[in-house]
């Protein structure tokens, strides 16, 4: 396994290596997943604590998701699985542990992420300010559903073609061209255009 310095900023690295070891717990990197940036899972059948995270995040939001998944580590430790799983107790947790990397990001991430850490949700990939902010840090740069104007034909992964039609409260409306049904996406939803 690669070390852990290679995929997050020198100054946490020293930090995350003694909650992983202090756990034994085992760090897994993975190839993207279309689902989520990172796992965690309790120790079970004699194994420990294993967290799995995508090997394509830049290294502020790997941090982030790194300790995201840490905090439910610990709150498993202390709880197992008597309390919710994104609920009071892993809040405050990843709260806490987020505290000893405030310094070490860069300005135009911080305003974002001490909102978004103010009540964090199951994902921060979808607070979009926060979304946003680290982007501009990812080594490949991504097109998103709200970097495309109106009209626009775009394909996603999968190969499936839609056309963007408007903006409504938070997700965009689009139609798919090959049944004329109408979806929502995410504002962050990767795309390419056609």
């Amino acid at each position: 396994m690669q070390k852990i310095s290679t995929y997050i900023p020198k100054e946490a690295t020293t930090q995350i290596n003694i909650w992983l070891n202090t756990y034994n717990c085992q760090l897994k990197i993975t190839k993207p997943r279309q689902t989520k940036l990172g796992d965690y899972r309790y120790p079970q059948n004699g194994k420990g604590h294993i967290i799995s995270i995508n090997n394509n995040l830049n290294p502020y939001a790997f941090l982030i998701t790194l300790t995201h998944e840490i905090a439910h580590m610990m709150v498993w430790e202390k709880h197992q699985n008597t309390v919710l799983p994104h609920g009071k107790e892993w809040k405050e947790m990843f709260q806490k542990l987020m505290l000893n990397f405030l310094t070490i990001f860069p300005q135009d991430v911080l305003a974002p992420l001490a909102k978004y850490l103010k009540n964090p949700k199951a994902s921060s990939s979808n607070d979009t300010a926060l979304t946003n902010a680290l982007r501009v840090y990812n080594p490949h740069q991504i097109t998103t559903i709200a970097d495309i104007p109106i009209g626009s034909t775009f394909s996603i992964p999968n190969g499936q073609k839609f056309i963007k039609l408007k903006k409504l409260r938070k997700r965009y409306q689009c139609v798919a061209e090959r049944n004329n049904r109408l979806y929502l996406f995410n504002p962050l939803a990767e795309v390419t255009l056609a």
